[in-house]
């Protein structure tokens, strides 16, 4: 997948309504550029001889045609309008899809840049089938305008049959530079986007370390060079524009000039030089549009450029076709066998059906290295060793059976745009703004066991509060929580916490851990579920069944929490408060 592919997929896919709106619009201004020689005709068989019933049957004329100027345009707007609104549509859907591929793609894009792509530069993909029938209608123009001329006299033809070209080479000379500098526009603005959009994410943490000044100076420094950027793509658009619209004048005054001199040497009439005027004058519109094409086309181009990064990207995770290996009544076993990834360094760790373990590292890499890998987020040929989930290996299981049986709640997770139940339940719909939205079975225990409740309780519309983008309507701690339940309400077999609790007060984590513990590994649990929470907090790990001690990337010691607290100096360092 290349720019050049995409940008001609827009046009294949889009044919029958781009060549029926070009037609049109090619007819629009065969019709326009009549009009200046309907009213030289009509002046050399009407007025010049004082007929006045002549003179009414051409200006009827001229008003027919004119109808017709405006029905082409009309309804070859509206065809271009629609595939233009249609492959916008179309584009911005393929590259959400490939930023939303279940098995991840490879890309150094960040958030922010990959929503400038599925946006903006969607956007501009499409609307090179703008630039293609207003291409096509002002070269039919131009030589439309160059036959008549022909036929009215050689060299005035000649004169923008010569000329037009050398214009038009003129312009696409400065086409690789106007690209060049656009593309670079585009890619420091999507750069200054990811930026903003990380600042405004952490706008709470900065402030808490009183570090305002550093990220607005670190903001404007990117914007400098943004707008530097974006600056000299201006520059070099307006000095190319500048210099084709200095030469289509001067083709369209020499015109203009020549034709006067003919029509004072009697070798044209009247009547043909009014239209020759009229000519010109309406040369300076196709060739003023045909000035400013090439940066439109560099901005299609770079857009495409930079949409190709994202369609063409590979997909991280190979895709498996083995199922999950289950015993009924029980969660599939998680093993990790010599984990080479990151900061780790041959890391064994078992979870066993029914086990709630509890891992603390001693370096938080080994637990960032860790949650990558469970979670899908380093392929395979990233990392040495194995992780398998119920006998099998990881990234050969099916991915969708993977994913129902073991869940992944990185430490920082998003919230999105709805109510406190969408969230939770993650379900959409317009039931949600009416206090309608379905509550599955065990909501309501999910909310109590994260210590959500209280976020629902602590307002009057309940499951149905307003949760604004990405949370930020909530405080961290409540944030946390609400994520905590949404994992805990789609109880996997198999689930996977990373300090779920780092934002909450002392009482209400340890309520939490207990709930936890009682709502996933109580009395009748059985072996149905397993836990593994990778953590610090004392509270958490005094529920856990086995503590495993990540140190130098692998597992220094393992133990009950009160055993190793009371054996393990380190330990103690590492967790008690």
């Amino acid at each position: 997948m290349t720019g050049s592919r995409i940008l001609w997929r827009a046009v294949t896919r889009n044919r029958k309504r781009l060549v029926a709106g070009s037609g049109l619009i090619c007819l629009h201004q065969l019709a326009e550029a009549a009009v200046p020689i309907l009213i030289g005709v009509g002046i050399d068989r009407a007025v010049a001889p004082g007929d006045g019933r002549a003179l009414l049957v051409w200006v009827a004329a001229l008003g027919g045609l004119f109808v017709a100027v405006t029905t082409c345009y009309r309804f070859g707007a509206r065809q271009l309008m629609l595939a233009i609104a249609n492959e916008g549509y179309l584009m911005r859907g393929e590259v959400a899809a490939k930023i939303m591929h279940p098995r991840g793609i490879r890309t150094e894009l960040r958030a922010g840049e990959l929503l400038t792509v599925s946006s903006t530069d969607a956007d501009n993909v499409s609307y090179l089938l703008d630039y293609i029938p207003r291409i096509a209608g002002a070269v039919t123009a131009t030589i439309a305008c160059a036959g008549v001329l022909l036929s009215i006299d050689v060299p005035l033809g000649v004169l923008v049959l010569a000329g037009t070209p050398l214009v038009l080479l003129g312009m696409q000379a400065a086409a690789p530079r106007i690209t060049r500098r656009v593309t670079r526009q585009q890619e420091l603005a999507g750069r200054a986007s990811a930026l903003a959009t990380d600042l405004v994410t952490g706008i709470r943490p900065l402030r808490g370390l009183g570090a305002e000044r550093a990220a607005d100076q670190r903001y404007r420094d990117i914007s400098r060079q943004s707008l530097g950027a974006a600056l000299a793509a201006a520059r070099a658009q307006g000095w190319n524009l500048a210099a084709s619209t200095a030469g289509s004048a001067l083709l369209a005054s020499g015109v203009a000039v020549l034709a006067g001199w003919f029509a004072l040497d009697g070798r044209i009439s009247v009547g043909e030089f009014i239209a020759v005027i009229g000519l010109a004058q309406f040369l300076l519109e196709p060739l003023g549009l045909l000035a400013i094409v090439p940066s439109w086309v560099a901005e299609a181009r770079a857009s495409a450029d930079r949409t190709a990064l994202v369609l063409a990207a590979d997909v991280r995770l190979p895709e498996g076709t083995a199922p999950v290996g289950l015993v009924e009544g029980a969660a599939p076993r998680l093993d990790v066998v010599r984990l080479r990834h990151g900061s780790l360094d041959g890391l064994d760790l078992t979870v066993r059906p029914g086990e709630l373990v509890g891992v603390v590292a001693a370096r938080s890499a080994d637990a960032e290295a860790l949650m990558r890998v469970l979670s899908g987020g380093a392929s395979p040929d990233e990392y040495d060793g194995t992780v398998s989930l119920g006998g099998t290996v990881l990234h050969e299981l099916d991915l969708d059976r993977a994913r129902a049986a073991l869940l992944v709640e990185p430490h920082r997770t998003d919230l999105f745009t709805g109510t406190v139940a969408t969230n939770v339940a993650a379900t959409t719909g317009s039931g949600a703004a009416a206090g309608t939205t379905a509550r599955p079975d065990g909501f309501d225990e999910a909310l109590a066991a994260s210590a959500a409740n209280e976020v629902v309780a602590d307002h009057p519309d309940g499951a149905e509060r307003a949760v604004a983008e990405r949370g930020m309507s909530l405080s961290g701690g409540q944030r946390q929580r609400l994520a905590l339940a949404r994992a805990l309400l789609a109880r996997p077999p198999v689930l996977v916490l990373h300090d779920p609790t780092t934002a909450v007060d002392a009482v209400t984590e340890h309520a939490i851990a207990r709930a936890v513990r009682a709502l996933r590994h109580g009395e009748d649990s059985g072996e149905r579920y397993a836990t593994l929470v990778v953590t610090s907090s004392p509270a958490l790990l005094a529920v856990a069944d086995r503590v495993v001690v990540l140190d130098a990337g692998r597992a220094r010691a393992e133990g009950r929490h009160a055993e190793l607290g009371t054996a393990d100096e380190d330990y103690r360092r590492m967790v008690l408060r």
